[in-house]
């Protein structure tokens, strides 16, 4: 059985949530993260091997000349309310989202 949450005026919806990413679909807007004020989620580095680098580590320092392009990734996947807001301002249709049962 999913999930069941409540609107302030106590509609029942079911959240989906924020499964998974897919890096080659992002643009790197950055339109989901500023509409989600839940850490779910940060922008990260794509290199040309398809690894997915976060900045301000040692890893990053290491492939930095070798990042083809910005992407979001799934950084705080337990700080999602399934609220939609981020699937809602995507523009490239990035990201996969589903109820949990």
């Amino acid at each position: 059985m999913p999930t069941v949450a409540y609107t302030r005026g106590g509609a029942e919806y079911t959240p989906v949530y924020l499964m998974k990413i897919d890096e080659q679909k992002c643009i790197g807007c950055g339109r989901c993260f500023k509409v989600c004020g839940r850490d779910v989620m940060s922008l990260h580095g794509l290199t040309e091997d398809g690894q997915v680098v976060a900045p301000g580590t040692d890893e990053w320092d290491e492939v930095e000349d070798e990042i083809v392009k910005k992407v979001m990734a799934l950084t705080g996947a337990d700080n999602c309310i399934g609220c939609g807001a981020c699937a809602r301002v995507c523009p490239s249709e990035c990201q996969t989202h589903a109820a949990l049962s």
